[in-house]
């Protein structure tokens, strides 16, 4: 099995960027992955701790997010939002979250909650999960979706971290509780994700297209791809073999 593609989304569900290597650290999220998120007006959170993405501006409520493209400089922190129907935006969100804000607001629907303010939260980042996760994703299992769906699909609407080929439709199912090796790192697979109406998103448009869940609910669950977490710290990069240990 082979490494394909390797994402991070530094701003949760605001934008998503390709990699060619990454360095993964032991019991961390992918770095600047989820870093920042877009907390809206009736969020219930503190400062610096992790909460659901229900807090949060999403896909699943505002399909237009999904469009998103983002290109970060670790450096500087410095980051650039693009969207077929919006300028491109260049903020620092630690700094610059109020302009963040007023660039996504005219993909918001105004009958829900509103965006209001950008929260960080460093080395595990605001996963879909309690603990600092990573999404690994199998295109088997993107192309079985595809039959059923009788439609192309952008591999994007998954928002995964790690995409590999090389293994059976559905077989990262049968790796749960694991290890899996790839270039020096080693995570340890958790659990299996369930989906929710963001994967309906078309990513070059931003609007729903596809009824991915009814393809899903179709082999009887509504899970695609895994939740890994790092156990041994490395670098990984696109070409890289995968290993089931």
């Amino acid at each position: 099995m082979q490494v394909t593609a390797l994402w991070r989304h530094p701003v949760k569900a605001h934008g998503r960027e390709a990699l060619d290597r990454v360095r993964l650290v032991e019991g961390q999220s992918m770095p600047f992955d989820r870093l920042w998120a877009v907390a809206h007006d009736a969020a219930k959170m503190e400062d610096n701790h992790w909460v659901g993405c229900q807090n949060f501006n999403r896909g699943a409520k505002t399909p237009g997010l999904m469009a998103i493209t983002a290109s970060l400089d670790p450096q500087t922190e410095t980051l650039t939002l693009r969207h077929p129907d919006l300028p491109d935006l260049t903020v620092q969100p630690d700094r610059d979250g109020a302009a963040l804000i007023e660039w996504v607001k005219p993909l918001c629907d105004p009958a829900r909650a509103q965006p209001d303010h950008v929260v960080r939260l460093d080395r595990r980042g605001y996963t879909d999960t309690p603990f600092p996760s990573i999404s690994l994703c199998n295109a088997a299992s993107h192309a079985a979706v595809e039959s059923i769906a009788m439609a192309p699909l952008q591999q994007e609407r998954w928002r995964g971290n790690i995409w590999f080929d090389g293994a059976p439709a559905w077989a990262e199912f049968d790796w749960i509780g694991r290890e899996i090796s790839l270039g020096s790192a080693r995570l340890k697979i958790e659990e299996r994700i369930t989906r929710c109406l963001a994967t309906t998103v078309n990513t070059d448009t931003g609007a729903r297209d596809i009824d991915t869940l009814e393809a899903l609910n179709a082999l009887g669950h509504q899970d695609f791809g895994i939740y890994c977490t790092v156990v041994q710290s490395g670098e990984i990069a696109v070409g890289d073999s995968l290993e089931v240990i």
